[in-house]
């Protein structure tokens, strides 16, 4: 994977590619509130050479600090748009993990008609109906909470909450570490209030193209459960539970996973 850089007026965003594959379908992997890059480090193992790939850090996240928190979940759609854009990346899937699934939703709504597909696991819609409003309040009051937990306590806790296997544990605290208490109570805080913004806008958030959503069976982060069965009723979307995963469940069963994605990219091929 190659490293690259893309300057914002709030910071420098960090990515990655592996443009080596034949394969014209570029995989664009977009990792979940506080993880980094390495959240799929065992998706781009088994995809390396057979898709075009590139995975970023978000704003605020890993390699893409310092950066202002001072920007939107659309912010955050706008510049992975423009880096696909200056990669001329064409044809593409976005394959969203938990808040890289909203920043997906917040793309496909901002973009529409240029993704050629949308994997979401272990997120949940954006769409205003299915959140009630005590919960977005309760986003938007997040970040007082992370700060009164010790960080001893959170660095426990937050690895169990996300994964079941010891090695999504054990790459959740790896991601933890690289943040102090405070600036991971902030990032925190700040990526629940904008999605409470972009929730409150209640947009249309229509899904333009074949979508997938993927939830771990043992998912116990909030309501990703009930968010999930009631999206892919409520949006007619195909709904497949990991075996054996938590809210991570990339990293805890990615066999299984892996599998979902490929059987659902090769269906992709001859819709483009």
């Amino acid at each position: 994977m190659q490293e690259h850089i893309f300057s914002t007026l709030s910071g420098d965003i960090h990515y990655w590619t592996d443009f080596s594959a034949p394969e014209t379908m570029t995989l664009v992997f977009l990792p979940g509130l506080t993880a980094d890059h390495r959240l799929f480090q065992k998706q781009i193992e088994s995809f390396e050479g057979r898709y075009r790939l590139l995975v970023w850090d978000a704003p605020g996240h890993g390699a893409s600090r310092p950066f202002h928190l001072d920007f939107t979940l659309r912010d955050m759609a706008d510049w992975l748009h423009k880096i696909l854009q200056q990669e001329q990346v064409d044809t593409f899937c976005l394959i969203g993990q938990s808040m890289g699934g909203y920043v997906a939703q917040s793309f496909l709504q901002t973009y529409p008609d240029e993704a050629a597909g949308f994997i979401s696991i272990d997120s949940a819609p954006l769409k205003r109906p299915y959140t009630t409003s005590a919960e977005i309040w309760m986003l938007r009051h997040c970040e007082p909470v992370y700060q009164a937990i010790p960080w001893d306590l959170l660095r426990s806790a937050g690895p169990i909450g996300c994964a079941e296997t010891p090695y999504g544990q054990a790459l959740m605290r790896q991601m933890m570490d690289c943040y102090g208490h405070a600036e991971y109570a902030a990032l925190s805080g700040h990526g629940f209030r904008i999605l409470a913004d972009a929730m409150a806008a209640n947009l249309p958030y229509r899904i333009d193209c074949p979508a997938l959503l993927l939830c771990g069976i043992r998912d116990h982060a909030a309501s990703t459960q009930r968010y999930n069965r009631a999206w892919a009723q409520g949006e007619g979307l195909p709904l497949v539970w990991v075996p054996a995963a938590g809210h991570n469940s990339n990293t805890d069963n990615p066999v299984f996973v892996n599998r979902q994605i490929d059987l659902f990219v090769r269906k992709l091929s001859p819709l483009l």
